[in-house]
């Protein structure tokens, strides 16, 4: 009885946790389920010790952007013979809005790493405990 009840949380856990974990397809013919879901379990709880860089530059982008829309509004607007403040102020909404597209997409970038190096980790362990990995 303990060892099913075992097995069963086991299971639950993996199933809760599943949709990190989803690409990864395992022959399970001629395979112990027993040992699979611990063995799955274990592999799961290596991968979750990836490291999980998250990109924090959104300030930092948006400053810069902004900074360098300015300038380059007000020399444009300068050149053009109109108000370099009023250049100035269109650069910089043009620079913000680029600066958080540019933090938009290095947090999507670094979301995605993360995943594939965790997909990676888990694949590897199943493969090492002898397990025929399909994908």
């Amino acid at each position: 009885m303990y060892v099913k009840n075992k097995c069963l949380v086991a299971t639950l856990l993996l199933s809760l946790s599943a949709p990190s974990f989803a690409n990864i397809i395992v022959d399970t013919q001629n395979v112990d389920t027993e040992k699979y879901h611990a063995d799955m379990y274990e592999c799961q709880a290596l991968s979750q010790q990836v490291d999980h860089t998250q990109t924090d530059s959104l300030g930092r982008d948006m400053l810069g952007s902004t900074a360098k829309g300015a300038a380059l509004g007000a020399a444009g607007g300068a050149i053009a013979g109109g108000s370099g403040s009023k250049g100035a102020k269109v650069g910089a909404g043009i620079g913000l809005i680029g600066g958080v597209l540019k933090h938009s997409s290095q947090k999507h970038h670094a979301e995605q790493e993360y995943t594939e190096e965790q997909q990676g980790v888990m694949r590897n362990c199943m493969v090492g405990r002898g397990y025929n990995v399909l994908n």
